[in-house]
């Protein structure tokens, strides 16, 4: 397999300063999966350009490294008639250059950070061949997981006194913010969240709770008077298990828990890290406020409110409040599959351990459920109450989930497993087993995992309430049920009222 490297991707492996992070586990990737780390012309081109000799010829010699497409390829049609209507600079010009060579399959993957480049290989509808370093990651640790050397993953709550603070995972923090290690040991008896590889740590989070009479005359415009949920130090080292959404789930957690107007953040944005961070806060909600000056710098702020309030459209920007004028379906999922996929939703009769280990399905907050259910008519909004099977004594409801999307009509077996494979439990091999079983093909729901019931009801129970009518009436499927019958759910499940717009 030919991967060819944008430019971009060259400079931050080669040059003398670390510019991000993953870059080291991205060649990693490549030269254990035995792909050819090829270059452009271009590349050369541009780094000719620097006006230092010295670092021109040292970036020569490391360009040996690579294997150079000495001839450039015609340009396609379709990619002709992207670059007709899309360039309007040179350097719009050379990212279609880059992105012909894979339209011309003379490589098989394009990695850039690059965003007009992901914007024409979406309008040439080749997304699934061009990656940003992030995307690629993902990919590479979902399709070849024997190759990841884990022992337990997993989320601990720790003092940040027993932390090994001599971490490299540190390092980024202490150039950041002056005096990081005194603050972070006056810190000793406070708690964070912390996922470890061994004694290495992979994820970090810090939570304050802060009442209504904070000091925030640092910020800029200043915050008004609120309950808030401040997201103190968070950085995800691992790449492709999700874990920024698995510690995002966490923050909302706690803001759920402690009845919280407002979540915000301050950070800067220096590193890749940071924007992937700024990403994944803009993607659930968050809003940009304004900046807070710190001796180390001026941070940016973002905001989250988390007063109760349902965005049927986009379910994410008020994760994880559900509506009762919503739409209810409760749909069954068999033991195998349950704690999998919902983690935070293990019984006392599991065992925590085997599902320490982390996976990119288990971290997701966005999962994927495949059904052959006669009811599809599920939209953005509508509320899944998950039915764990077992019969009417051991069958359990446990997990509320939120539907953002749902994909009917899935063109051909390819499509469905790119469809369901980053954030469903089933493998490859067992998803097109799922398509493959009959003339019936699946569909996929796309849905948000959003609260775990505190109290569990069995079968027996949903019977005598009423709710499910007899032992034949058991979902299978997808079965719609009564907003009466959900309430009496949300109250014998004792639910915690601050999820729920009435």
């Amino acid at each position: 397999m030919k991967v060819l490297l944008d430019t971009n991707i060259i400079i931050h492996r080669e040059a003398s300063a670390v510019f991000n992070e993953d870059i080291g586990t991205l060649f990693g990737w490549l030269d254990k999966l035995h792909y050819e780390k090829c270059i452009h012309q271009l590349t050369i081109d541009e780094i000719e350009k620097h006006e230092d000799k010295k670092v021109v010829e040292t970036f020569k010699v490391k360009l040996n490294n690579y294997v150079l497409l000495k001839t450039e390829a015609p340009l396609a049609p379709s990619v002709q008639k992207v670059s007709k209507a899309q360039d309007k600079t040179p350097n719009d010009f050379n990212d279609t250059r880059l992105i012909n060579e894979l339209a011309n399959n003379r490589v098989d993957y394009l990695i850039s950070d690059d965003k007009g480049i992901h914007e024409k290989a979406h309008i040439l509808d080749m997304d699934s061949r061009v990656f940003t370093i992030d995307s690629f990651l993902e990919k590479v640790t979902t399709e070849n997981p024997d190759l990841v050397n884990y022992k337990t993953l997993s989320v601990k709550i720790s003092y940040f006194g027993d932390v090994n603070l001599k971490d490299i995972f540190f390092d980024s923090f202490r150039e950041d913010y002056n005096g990081f290690d005194d603050w972070f040991n006056k810190k000793s008896n406070d708690i964070a969240y912390v996922c470890l590889d061994s004694d290495n740590t992979l994820a970090f989070l810090y939570l304050k709770r802060e009442n209504e009479d904070e000091n925030y005359m640092d910020i800029t415009p200043i915050f008004p008077k609120k309950k808030r949920l401040k997201i103190g130090t968070f950085k995800v080292n691992l790449n492709g298990f999700k874990l920024g959404e698995r510690f995002l789930k966490i923050v909302f957690d706690n803001a759920l828990k402690q009845n919280i107007d407002e979540i915000y953040v301050t950070l800067f944005n220096k590193r890749p890290e940071h924007q992937r961070l700024i990403n994944l806060f803009l993607e659930y909600g968050f809003k940009y406020w304004g900046k807070k000056n710190t001796p180390s710098g001026e941070e940016i702020v973002y905001v989250r409110s988390f007063v109760k309030s349902v965005d049927i459209s986009n379910p994410k920007f008020t994760f994880p409040h559900i509506s009762l004028k919503s739409d209810v379906f409760m749909v069954s999922i068999r033991p195998e599959y349950h704690t999998n996929l919902f983690p935070d939703s293990i019984l006392r009769t599991e065992s925590p351990q085997e599902f320490e280990k982390n996976e990119t399905f288990r971290n997701a907050l966005s999962k994927v459920f495949v059904s052959r259910s006669w009811e599809r008519n599920l939209k953005s909004g509508d509320i899944i109450v998950f039915y764990r099977t077992g019969g009417i004594f051991q069958g359990v409801v446990t997990t509320i989930g939120i539907v953002e999307s749902v994909v009917t009509n899935i063109k051909d077996e390819k499509t469905f497993i790119n469809l369901c494979k980053k954030r469903s439990v089933f493998s490859n091999q067992e998803l097109s087993k799922q398509w493959n079983y009959s003339n019936s093909k699946p569909f996929v729901v796309n849905f948000l995992y959003a609260y775990s019931f505190p109290h569990r009801i069995n079968g027996k129970t949903l019977l005598d309430l009423g709710i499910i009518k007899d032992v034949e009436s058991f979902p299978q499927g997808f079965k719609q049920i009564s907003r009466d019958d959900f309430e009496k759910i949300l109250s014998n499940t004792n639910t915690d009222n601050n999820i729920i717009v009435r």
